[in-house]
């Protein structure tokens, strides 16, 4: 197990290398003078040679790349060109909101999807199995977007039983703030559930048809007892697999939902900056997402030999 581990941490640590040098090569080579981009045109010569060199724009690449990782390491990814803040405190703190959102919204969809799937499984072929199944495609069909201003208008507009816009912090009002994000995580919630009730259907339908639980039902087990015994624990296992490349996913990809119920995330930040040519907070939302996704699935990768022993002979 430690040595399975060790191997991880290994490859993830390799990864975070590669991941920094990706993000770092992608912002230089965008077309254009980077200083001007982020000044503007009405930039004069000496405000573009003082931000040259305050971010070592004038010097070779491979010292530009250990100066900003120099940075990263200590914290400071730099000060954003649009609005003078720092860039890890205000990535931070729209990181927050879009954690909240994903975290809860996987989680409850999970609770919902892998029961669901296994029942399908279990009941396979049956009335019950396609209810689930055509449920899950429908969900799978529908756009985020869509059901998110759906949503909206069923009850915010006609029943008001939510505000429309704005966005206040769990710090300051937590009633008010749990107001604000309960349609968000319902949207993100349903259409996730849909993948998960798929692969988790999937996966209980391949170990049903295993000999240990037919030998499991041969000693008289209950079939609730082979589902919670046997069945699930083993067809967890891809499950989870796809939660970690689920939850990386939306912690950086959620920028139309937050566009569309107006909230402060990290998407939507890294989407006005990138049109506001912010490349430095640009930079460190790239990077913290990228990062994030990486450490998810690590983690995700550390649970997995408690789902499936067998991962941690290999």
């Amino acid at each position: 197990m430690l040595r399975y581990a060790a191997s991880r941490l290994g490859m993830t640590l390799i990864t975070l290398l590669l991941v920094a040098v990706t993000v770092f090569i992608l912002i230089r080579i965008i077309p254009g003078d980077a200083a001007q981009l982020m000044l503007g045109e009405s930039a004069n010569q000496q405000q573009l040679e003082i931000l040259r060199q305050r971010w070592g724009l004038d010097q070779p690449w491979p010292l530009q790349f250990l100066y900003w990782i120099g940075g990263v390491l200590t914290g400071d990814l730099g000060v954003s060109t649009r609005t003078g803040q720092a860039v890890l405190p205000l990535i931070l703190d729209r990181f927050a909101v879009s954690s909240i959102i994903v975290l809860v919204a996987v989680a409850l969809a999970a609770l919902i999807a892998i029961p669901a799937g296994i029942v399908a499984a279990w009941k396979q072929n049956s009335a019950t199995d396609l209810t689930v199944v055509s449920l899950a495609t429908l969900l799978l069909s529908i756009p985020s977007f869509w059901l998110g201003l759906l949503l909206l208008v069923v009850f915010g507009l006609k029943l008001k039983w939510v505000p429309v816009l704005g966005y206040v912090g769990f710090s300051d009002d937590f009633f008010r703030a749990v107001s604000f994000v309960i349609l968000p995580i319902v949207t993100l919630a349903l259409i996730e559930a849909g993948v998960l009730i798929r692969m988790a259907r999937a996966s209980a339908i391949e170990v049903l048809r295993l000999e240990y639980v037919t030998h499991a039902r041969a000693k008289g087990l209950s079939e609730r007892q082979v589902l919670l015994r046997h069945v699930f624990p083993n067809a967890f296992a891809p499950t989870l697999t796809l939660i970690g490349l689920m939850l990386g996913n939306l912690l950086g990809g959620i920028a139309v939902l937050e566009t569309v119920f107006t909230l402060p995330g990290l998407g939507r930040l890294l989407v006005e900056s990138i049109y506001a040519r912010d490349y430095p907070v640009v930079q460190g939302c790239l990077l913290l997402t990228a990062a994030v996704f990486v450490i998810v699935n690590l983690i995700v990768d550390l649970l997995y030999p408690i789902f499936d022993p067998r991962v941690s002979a290999v």
